[in-house]
């Protein structure tokens, strides 16, 4: 069922966040190095980062670490429902203080979002990382009112497809842009850059994912989050062209040209508004 009430409008800029950074749930002394990052949301992950014979053991050191409030956002990767280890994971973290959300991986049907909402409380994010799961993004994105957002698993989604470069998942890439619009969710983030030493191939493939519409991005250390915020950050030059979109459409209404020729609509001007709204966030 859609959930037709979701925003669409500048405010979510303005409050979605642009940074996710990876740590491993059987590495509980990471966690605070994490949270101490910058980072808009911390995860927690249970799931790939985990092998299987300390799968039981993340999740129970992630319990008690997540048993209080924490200082920013954090949210569990837990194991994907086809899994045994996905129920207790669902059982152990749903209530814990410290959880702000989940995020279900290898999600392929919009009934594993359902199953999901109705056992917790939780806002949901969903991982795409099939074909199957690309084929149903929309009734995925559109499951139910839980699910904040949805985004790729590019890793093995490039695996299930076969493709052994970027090229081949631009249509991929483009398709969840397109859902996560039509279900009224905020953009989706990007998937990680998994070499942590090559910055400027982190820099070139961010400002590539914000021109399909992504806004923020998945990191697995620390030295790439102020790489993907400064990438998804407008620039000056941008914040000074939404200001004089923004400023000519108060002061006439409906279709205009600007002095140096630009054409504007509301839908220009809305797109101004989203600029800004991001902009603030500096």
């Amino acid at each position: 069922m859609s959930d037709t009430s979701r925003p669409h409008g500048a405010d979510t800029a303005a409050v979605h966040p642009l940074t996710w950074l990876y740590v491993p749930g059987d590495r509980p002394h990471v966690v605070p190095k994490a949270l101490a990052s910058g980072a808009d949301v911390v995860l927690v992950d249970l799931e790939d980062a985990v092998a299987p014979d300390r799968k039981d053991y993340a999740r129970d050191a992630t319990a008690e670490l997540l048993s209080e409030p924490q200082s920013v956002a954090v949210h569990v990767r837990i194991n994907s429902a086809e899994t045994p280890w996905a129920a207790a994971d669902l059982r152990a973290v749903a209530a814990l203080p410290g959880v702000a959300g989940l995020l279900l991986p290898k999600v392929a049907s919009a009934g594993e979002v359902v199953r999901a909402a109705e056992r917790t409380g939780l806002p949901l994010y969903a991982l795409l990382e099939t074909a199957l799961g690309i084929e149903h993004a929309y009734a995925i994105a559109s499951a139910h009112p839980s699910l904040k957002g949805i985004t790729l698993g590019e890793a093995d989604l490039r695996a299930d497809l076969g493709v052994r470069d970027d090229e081949g998942l631009v249509w991929s890439r483009s398709r969840i842009v397109v859902a996560a619009r039509a279900a009224g969710l905020v953009p989706p983030y990007q998937s990680v850059h998994t070499d942590v030493r090559d910055l400027d191939g982190l820099a070139a493939s961010c400002a590539h994912g914000r021109r399909l519409g992504f806004l923020g991005r998945a990191a697995i250390h620390p030295r790439q989050l102020p790489v993907i915020e400064r990438a998804y950050l407008p620039t000056e030059a941008e914040l000074e062209e939404a200001e004089t979109i923004v400023k000519a459409a108060t002061t006439e209404q409906g279709a205009q040209a600007l002095p140096d020729g630009r054409f504007i609509d509301a839908a220009v001007v809305a797109a101004a508004q989203r600029t800004l709204a991001l902009g603030r966030r500096a």
